[in-house]
């Protein structure tokens, strides 16, 4: 059963608490929007699924029920109270890591990691909107790291840029890397009355699977290439890293960064960068 409005706040109340706008707190309490991103998720029993910011339990529940054994992280602690309760019911699926995700914006949480183990997993999670970015990059970048899918909730501007074509305003270095290591697509938007509080931007729902291929087997150096040329979007690439010397093909030095698809964005790295 979904967590309603009135759970919510039902819950909060009885702890004495409030949403924390200094940690983002926004419940999801819209069921249709749950249900889809659940069934995006496709959860199969057995498997090992990251939520970031577990809130209620909401979300957890339902991946419970799914048959998830779940690694369910929140740096609120005034949430692990309710969290034990609600989810009591699950001691062998559910592990409550208490902390942040990540130790600093490179580096995730080894107590994360070790909770995850050494086979492969997905995310399901309604992230909060600061740390979005940087756990994504870190999670499908890092070699040691076997997500292999994340279905997760973003600020409506992360996901546009993480869908963004070539020669638009949101396409940049997120949507370039993340696309090398993933195929994305979007789910659905939402507005601001699918949560309690609203916050003042859109949400959106994005579904990324890594490439059994990815398109680049060193995506750090690739990230520190892309944020070379971005820095310096609206110049000519032939400015940026000089006009002598050889070009990939169909590429000329008057050409601007944000023109490029993410295949010759890569041939650009390996011959110039």
């Amino acid at each position: 059963m979904v967590q309603t409005l009135s759970d919510i706040k039902s819950l909060l109340e009885a702890n004495g608490l409030h949403p924390k706008k200094r940690l983002g707190q926004n419940f999801l309490h819209d069921g249709n929007k749950m249900r889809a991103i659940l069934e995006a998720a496709a959860i199969e029993p057995g498997q090992t699924v990251l939520e970031v910011g577990a809130g209620t339990g909401a979300l957890t529940e339902h991946l419970l029920e799914a048959g998830a054994k779940v690694v369910a992280v929140e740096m609120d602690e005034d949430m692990w109270p309710i969290l034990d309760v609600r989810l009591a019911g699950w001691p062998d699926q559910y592990t409550l890591i208490e902390g942040d995700v990540l130790s600093s914006k490179h580096t995730l949480n080894p107590e994360v990691l070790a909770a995850l183990g050494e086979g492969s997993f997905g995310m399901v999670a309604n992230l909060p909107y600061n740390v979005a970015s940087p756990l994504l990059v870190n999670l499908f970048c890092e070699k040691d790291v076997l997500m292999e899918q994340a279905v997760v909730m973003l600020q409506r501007e992360v996901a546009d840029r993480l869908v963004a074509k070539p020669n638009t305003r949101a396409y940049g270095p997120l949507g370039i890397l993340i696309g090398a290591m993933c195929q994305i697509e979007m789910v659905c938007t939402l507005s601001a009355g699918c949560f309690w509080p609203q916050p003042q931007v859109g949400s959106a729902v994005v579904k990324l699977v890594k490439r059994a291929e990815p398109l680049t087997d060193e995506p750090l150096v690739l990230a520190e290439f892309l944020r070379v040329l971005f820095s310096k979007r609206r110049k000519q690439l032939g400015s940026i890293l000089g006009r002598d010397g050889s070009w990939p093909k169909g590429i000329t030095p008057d050409m601007r960064p944000q023109v490029l698809p993410i295949e010759q964005l890569i041939a650009l790295q390996k011959m110039r960068g």
